[in-house]
């Protein structure tokens, strides 16, 4: 009776450690879709929200970085709203990994935008990284790393 109890116990750990895992996952997949729609609309709000302002945070993007949070969102991301006609982000096939209060998620990326001055427009693709810490029971982001080039069209086959 004993050792039936014992399994039943280590069933229901193990059944709440996964739906727990799948929460995480899920609430890190919820903040990346937020900061698309930040990056999206030049909003700052939804990087206020997510990320962990700390003396020595960075955040790296297509070679260059910006050094702490309010220079992320008061010199790349509100200035994009006024300097871009469009822009259009998609992070697909998000991977999300864990290791107790630490977790970071990998993303392709896909930007594609128009520049309102120059009419220039541009389509590229990359990966993005986040790293991400547990604060107060709440997943805020640390780190961001971005790379991308111009998108390439594939080849026709003949």
């Amino acid at each position: 009776m004993f050792h039936k109890s014992l399994s039943a116990c280590f069933l229901t750990l193990a059944l709440l450690s996964a739906a727990r895992a799948n929460n995480d996952a899920d609430a890190l997949k919820a903040i990346i879709a937020d900061v698309a729609v930040g990056w999206e609309r030049g909003d700052g709000a939804p990087f206020r929200k997510h990320f962990l302002d700390f003396k020595g945070a960075r955040y790296i993007e297509g070679g260059g970085q910006n050094a702490g949070l309010d220079d992320l969102v008061q010199r790349h991301v509100e200035p994009e709203k006024d300097a871009l006609e469009y822009l259009k982000l998609d992070f697909l096939n998000v991977e999300t990994h864990f290791e107790g209060e630490f977790a970071w998620a990998l993303a392709d990326t896909r930007v594609k935008g128009k520049a309102r001055k120059s009419g220039r427009e541009f389509d590229k693709t990359g990966y993005q990284t986040f790293l991400f810490r547990k604060v107060g029971g709440v997943w805020k982001v640390v780190h961001t790393h971005s790379s991308s080039r111009d998108a390439r069209p594939k080849a026709v086959a003949n």
